[in-house]
Formats: structure tokens, sequence, C-alpha cells
């Protein structure tokens, strides 16, 4: 909550505190001429000759119950007042109040409960640009408060590059957490660079621009069969296009500028964390094995790719978690350009720009500490390393790079960030602009 709200629901207390206040006076004084009315029909008869006196108790009365007729007063001025017209809130009170209020839980009270941001947007592979974010959490069943909420994020970014991108990502969490759902469609056009496949060739720094085009599909369904592992199944398809490039030497060697594929694979996971998009603690173990058939797609041959995730979140001191993550991908050889594990982004390599190291493999590692400062406001911290190579056999420990970076967080709803980070890397370093954490 900012100050400027801070102080306006200290104000709404004090100004409620004042209403009731005069109601309960307003009660009190009813009841006290109720009381005064009971007293003086219980007084005995007076004798004929006094009657002339009985204004004098009239007149008495109104002196013991002196409110009694303020209150009237009051009341009748009340009735015939205009009502205030209610005062005109500025924008920027209007969007503080917005963000203020986008960090409660309202999953129990709306279907579900979005809050939207725009701004300018910057990484190492796309420059300068603005962006629209929308994140939404919602509940399949509000009457279950033990279940996490499920997520939803949408996103949209031009850049002055020409890069464009649109895309939906989110999971959907069943009732007490039996089934889920995890899902992603991106659709982006990226002026980009191709160093070439290995360490090696990016050595060589032979560097050459070309526009990718991406249509990516992948939706994964998980059914706990143990407290906490879940086993299912997962459908994916990407297409991939390279364009504008200098066609007088071949892009990617013999290889095509343009690949469909349909992918069709299983995962099983161990998953006790307590939030997915920013866990406070647990722990996520997940393989994934995915098939790509020869006769859903246009490669050569059928193909294979191997996943393996480790995560640890932990608190360490107040509002401090300390988090650890280590990945692992394997492409069968024979994997054309667009399937293959690049090393950098917004998850993993930080810093590093995405695709300059490319092969058939993929290791990373790393340690976050995530503190909250302030509020809605905190920074991160971390270290990591990463290496490509085209199999286990050929794996060179003498080829890994080094990462490490400093983020910002800002809460954009409960428990849901977005986030700046500034990463570096061997010769390299770089911003980028996201939502969620990371890993």
């Amino acid at each position: 909550m900012t100050g400027m709200s801070f102080r306006i629901v200290v104000f709404g207390l004090i100004f409620s505190a004042v209403t009731v206040s005069a109601l309960c006076a307003r009660n009190v004084a009813t009841q006290l001429l109720a009381v005064g009315a009971e007293s003086v029909d219980s007084l005995p008869a007076a004798p004929v000759a006094e009657t002339a006196a009985a204004p004098s108790l009239a007149v008495s009365d109104a002196a013991i119950h002196p409110l009694a007729d303020t209150v009237s007063a009051d009341a009748s001025r009340a009735d015939t007042a205009q009502p205030a017209s209610p005062r005109k809130r500025s924008l920027v009170r209007r969007i503080i109040d917005y963000f203020g209020a986008s960090t409660q839980d309202r999953t129990f009270e709306k279907k579900i409960d979005f809050t939207f941001a725009g701004g300018p947007s910057y990484s190492k592979n796309t420059s300068l640009g603005i962006g629209l974010i929308a994140a939404g959490l919602y509940r399949l069943d509000r009457t279950d408060s033990v279940t996490a909420p499920s997520d939803i994020s949408l996103y949209a970014n031009v850049s002055i590059s020409g890069f464009y991108a649109v895309g939906i990502s989110g999971n959907t969490i069943f009732s007490h957490n039996k089934q889920r759902i995890d899902y992603t469609l991106e659709f982006l056009s990226a002026p980009t660079y191709t160093w070439g496949i290995g360490y090696e060739d990016v050595q060589r720094d032979s560097k050459r621009s070309y526009t990718e085009q991406r249509y990516k599909i992948q939706a994964r369904y998980l059914r706990e069969i143990l407290p906490h592992t879940y086993v299912g199944g997962l459908l994916s398809f990407e297409h991939a296009r390279a364009s504008k490039y200098d066609a007088s030497v071949p892009l990617f060697g013999d290889q095509r500028t343009h690949y469909t594929d349909t992918g069709i694979g299983l995962t099983v996971e161990y998953d006790s964390r307590d939030f997915i998009p920013n866990p406070f603690r647990g722990v996520y173990l997940s393989f994934q094995s995915i098939f790509y058939p020869k006769a859903f797609g246009t490669c050569d041959m059928t193909l294979h790719r191997m996943t393996v995730t480790t995560d640890f979140y932990q608190r360490v001191w107040k509002d401090a978690i300390l988090a650890f993550d280590l990945y692992g991908e394997i492409n069968s050889t024979g994997t054309p350009w667009p399937m293959l594990a690049r090393m950098g982004g917004n998850q993993r390599m930080r810093g590093y720009y995405k695709g300059q190291y490319t092969d058939n493999g993929l290791l990373t590692a790393q340690v976050e500490l995530r503190q909250r400062i302030w509020r809605r406001i905190g920074g991160v911290a971390w270290v990591g390393a990463g290496n490509v190579f085209p199999s286990l056999r050929e794996f060179d420990w003498d080829e890994t790079l080094p990462n490490y970076g400093l983020g910002f967080r800002w809460e954009l709803k409960k428990r849901v960030n977005i986030r700046l980070d500034y990463g570096f890397g061997k010769k390299t370093s770089g911003f980028l602009l996201s939502i969620n954490e990371a890993f």
C-alpha cells in the first residue's frame, strides 16, 4: 500500500468513528426520551385544581431532555438538506487507488481478478519498446480455501527494432490440487542474430542477422497419484521460419529455413510449491520426455527431447526467500535449428543474448536471494553458470559460462511480480523486463 493510500485509510477510519459516535448519541437520546415518557405516564393523576400547572411539567420534561430537541432539529434539517455531490478523483489518484487495491486477494468474491499494467520495455534481444501486461488470479472452486489460486498472464510487446509478440500463459488448478493444466500460446516476429551452433562458433564471432517468426502452442495435463506427485501428458505444436538474411551464404548450413513440429510427451513431477508464479517454500522436481514423430511435422526424422528441472525454495529470514534452480535439456542428434537448446532469455542465464550459445544440450544452475524491501517493492541477487554441448560425452567443463546479476521487483498483484533484471556474463550484460519470477 502506498503512503497516500495509507492516509486515505486513516482518514476513512476517523470519519467512520465520528459517524458511529453521532449515531450512538442519537440512539442514547432516543432511549432517554422513551424513559422520560414512561416516567411521565407513571406519575399519579393531579387534582383538577392543579390542572393549570400541567404545562410546567412539559417544560420540565423538555429541560431534562434538551438533546431530544437538538436531535429532532438536526434530523429536520438533514431531511431538507441537499445531498453533497461526490468529489471527483484526479487521474493520478485513481491510478494510485487502482494499484493500491490490486494486491488484495479478491479471488473468493470475483470470477477472475485482473490487473493491467503497461509501459516501456527493454531486453538485450528486442531493444527498447512498449508493452502491455495483464495478470489474473481466479479459483475454479471459490469455497476451497486450501488450494492456491490459478493464474493467467497475457502480454503484448512491440519494439523499435521491429520485434513484436503476443502471448498467453497460465496454470489452472482444480479442486484440492488433484489436477492441473498449464499452457502457453505465443506468436512473435523478431529481428535476431545467429552465431552458428556450438561454443566454438561463438568464439569465431561469425554473427549473422535474420528475422525469426515463431508460432507456439503447448499444453500439459497433470493428475496427482500420490501426495504432491503428478503424472500427465503433453501436446505441443510449433512452426518457425527464418527470413531477411543474406541468401548468398546458407544461414544454418544445409538445413531448411522453416520447420514445423508436433510433440507428444510424458511428464512426471513432484511439486510442493505453495504458489507456482512466486513460491515462498517447497520443492519442484520435473522429468519430461517429448517425441516429435516424423509423420506429424516437416523434420526428416523422429526426434526426442528430454528435460529435467530441480527447484527448491526456503525462507531464510523475514521476507527473504532463497531459491535454487537446476535445469538440463538434451535433444537428439539431427535436431534442426529452431528446436535446439538456447542459452539466455528471461529465465536462465539472464544477460546473455538468447540464441548466442546454441546446441543439442544445455545445463544451467542458479541460486537467487529474494528480499521484500518495503511494501510492494523487493529486490533480488543471483549467481549462476551454464554450458551448451553437442552430447553428454562431449561435455567440456572449460566451456562453462558464468552468470550473475541484480533485480528489482514490484508487486502488481498479490504475489505476482513485475521484474526488472540486469544480468552479467562472459563479455555480455543486459536488462530485461518480465512478469512472474524467473523460476
